[in-house]
C-alpha cells in the first residue's frame, strides 16, 4: 500500500493539468474521470484500514527539509479516513451540480488535492502548505465565477482566512523554536505530559492557533465572511465550501489545538462553550430572518458546525469527564462532520435547482411548488428534515450523540444550545410553507419537475441519508478506535 495516499493527493493535480488543457466541453468529463479514480483509491484505503488498530496507518514518511524539521509524513486514522471519504463524495456531487469550463474544473481539482493533503498530513509544515493551498482556488472560484458582489465576498473570505493563517503560522513557529519539532504526534505527547509552553508564550501560541481555526470553522464571532462567500459562490463551490472546506477548521481543533493545549482549553472552557452556544443559537435565529435561500442555508451551516464545537469543548473543558459520555460526544462530532457535509451540500444543490428554474432564489419568489414539482419538493424536504435531525435520517444520529454526551459534561451550555434546534425547525418550516404551499405562483407555472439527470444525482444522496440514519454502524466502525484513543488522550 506504499504510495497510496500520495497518489490520492497527486491524482487531482494531474486531473487539473489535463482539464486546464482540454476543450471547454470536455473539462467536466475529465474532472469526473479523475474523481472516479480518486474515489476508487479512497475506497481502497477504507478496505485496507484496520478498524481495530489505534494510531496512524498506511504511513508514508520521507525526509524533506531536515534543516527546519519538516518531513513528508502522511497517514490516516479513523477521522482522516472519514474526511477523505467525505471529500471523495462531495466533489463529484459538486461537479455534477454545475456545468463549467476548464478553468473552473482545474481550480476545483487543485482544491480537492489540497483537502486530501490537509486531512492526511502529520507534520505542520506539510499540513500548513496544503491548508493554504486550498485558500487560493477557493478565492479565485468565488471572484471569477461568483454572482453579485463577488469581489467583496472573495476579498472578505481571503482576508479573514489569510490573517487567521498568519496567526497560526506565527504560533507554530514559536512552538518550533521552543520544542524543536513540527510533528503532530510528538507535540501531542508533549502537550499530554505537561504544559507545552510556559507563561505568556503558551497563551499567545494558543490564541494564534485558535484564531486561525475559529475563522475556518467558522466559530462565532469570526463567522461574518461565510454568508457572503456562500451566497455569492457558484452552487458547486458553495457545496464544497460547506461540505468539506469548513471541516478543515473542526479537524484542526481535534488534531492540533485540543491535544497541544489541554490546560488552556480547561481554563477557558466556559468561554469556549459560550462561543459554541452563540454559534448555534444566533446562527439559527439569523437563518430564520433570511429571505434569501442561499443565505439561510449558509447560516444553518454555521449552526450545525456549532454542534460539533460544543461537543468538542464539552469533552475537553469540563472537570468531570466520564469516559462513556466523552466517547458519545466525540462519536457524535465525527458523525456530524460527515453528515453535515452531505446534507448541507444537498441543500445548496436544491437551492441551485430552484435558481436555475426561476432565475431568483428569494423565499418570496416562489409559491405552491408542490402543485407543479412534487418530486423536487419531496426530495428537498427529505434534505431539510435530515438537516433538522429527524429520526431515521443521518442528521439525527450525530446530533443525538453530541447532546447525549454534552448534557452529562456541560449541562448548562447544552441546555441553552437546544434552543438552536427549535429555531432551526422554525426556519425550515417557514421556508417549506413559503416555497411549497399556497397558490401556485404565476412565475413558477412552467417549472419542470426533476429531470432524469437530476434524479441520478438526488436519489443516491438521499438513499445514503437514510442508510446512515437507519444503520450507521458502517461509519462508526471507521472511527470507533480513534474515538477511544482520543477520549483517553483528553482524559
Amino acid at each position: 500500500m506504499a504510495g497510496l495516499i500520495s497518489a490520492l493527493i497527486l491524482l487531482p493535480l494531474a486531473g487539473a493539468l489535463f482539464a486546464g488543457m482540454a476543450r471547454e466541453n470536455y473539462a467536466r468529463g475529465i474532472a469526473l474521470f479523475f474523481n472516479a479514480i480518486t474515489a476508487i483509491l479512497a475506497v481502497t484505503l477504507w478496505r485496507n484500514f484496520d478498524i481495530t488498530a489505534a494510531g496512524l496507518q498506511i504511513v508514508e514518511r520521507h525526509a524533506w527539509i531536515p534543516a527546519i524539521g519538516a518531513e513528508y509524513v502522511v497517514g490516516i486514522d479513523g477521522l482522516s479516513l472519514l474526511l477523505v471519504l467525505l471529500t471523495s463524495l462531495i466533489f463529484p456531487f459538486a461537479f455534477l451540480a454545475q456545468r463549467r469550463g476548464r478553468g473552473y474544473c482545474a481550480l476545483m481539482l487543485v482544491m480537492q488535492s489540497a483537502l486530501y493533503g490537509t486531512f492526511t498530513a502529520h507534520n505542520f509544515v506539510l499540513w500548513f502548505l496544503f491548508y493554504e493551498m486550498s485558500l487560493i482556488p477557493a478565492f479565485l472560484l468565488i471572484k471569477i465565477w461568483g454572482g453579485e458582489n463577488r469581489d467583496r465576498a472573495a476579498t472578505k473570505f481571503f482576508i479573514y482566512t489569510f490573517l487567521g493563517s498568519v496567526a497560526m503560522l506565527l504560533s507554530f513557529l514559536g512552538i518550533y523554536f521552543a520544542k524543536g519539532t513540527f510533528d503532530f504526534a510528538a507535540l501531542a505527547e508533549l502537550g499530554r505530559a505537561g504544559p507545552l509552553l510556559n507563561g505568556n508564550l503558551a497563551w499567545l501560541a494558543f490564541a494564534g492557533i485558535f484564531l486561525g481555526l475559529a475563522v475556518k470553522v467558522p466559530l462565532f464571532p469570526f463567522h461574518t465572511w461565510l454568508p457572503d462567500a456562500y451566497e455569492t459562490a457558484p452552487v458547486g463551490v458553495s457545496m464544497v465550501l460547506t461540505g468539506v472546506l469548513s471541516k478543515m477548521g473542526v479537524y484542526g481543533f481535534v488534531r492540533l489545538l485540543l491535544p497541544l493545549f489541554p490546560h488552556e482549553i480547561r481554563i477557558l472552557g466556559p468561554w469556549l462553550l459560550g462561543l459554541a452556544v452563540c454559534s448555534i443559537v444566533f446562527a439559527s435565529l439569523a437563518a430564520w430572518a433570511q429571505s434569501d435561500l442561499k443565505r439561510m442555508v449558509a447560516y444553518l451551516s454555521i449552526n450545525h458546525l456549532g454542534y460539533c464545537m460544543i461537543g468538542l469543548f464539552a469533552v475537553t473543558a469540563s472537570a468531570a469527564r466520564p469516559a462513556v459520555e466523552m466517547q458519545a460526544a466525540l462519536s457524535g462530532v465525527f458523525l456530524q462532520i460527515f453528515n453535515h457535509g452531505i446534507t448541507a451540500a444537498a441543500l445548496f444543490y436544491y437551492v441551485g435547482l430552484l435558481e436555475q428554474r426561476r432565475g431568483l432564489r428569494g423565499l418570496g419568489d416562489f409559491g405552491g411548488l408542490m402543485q407543479r414539482t412534487p418530486l423536487l419538493c419531496g426530495w428537498m424536504s427529505v434534505a431539510m428534515f435530515s438537516s433538522l435531525g429527524l429520526p431515521a435520517l443521518n442528521g439525527f444520529i450525530g446530533e443525538f450523540l453530541i447532546f447525549k454526551g454534552s448534557f452529562a459534561l456541560a449541562a448548562a451550555a447544552t441546555s441553552i444550545a437546544v434552543l438552536g434546534l427549535l429555531f432551526t425547525a422554525i426556519a425550515f418550516l417557514r421556508a417549506m410553507q413559503m416555497l411549497f404551499s399556497g397558490p401556485l405562483s404565476e412565475s413558477c407555472s412552467a417549472f419542470p419537475d426533476l429531470l432524469r439527470t437530476e434524479k441520478w444525482i438526488v436519489v443516491p444522496v438521499t438513499l445514503l441519508m437514510f442508510a446512515i440514519g437507519i444503520a450507521p454502524q458502517f461509519l462508526f466502525n471507521i472511527f470507533n478506535t480513534t474515538v477511544i484513543q482520543m477520549a483517553r488522550l483528553f482524559a
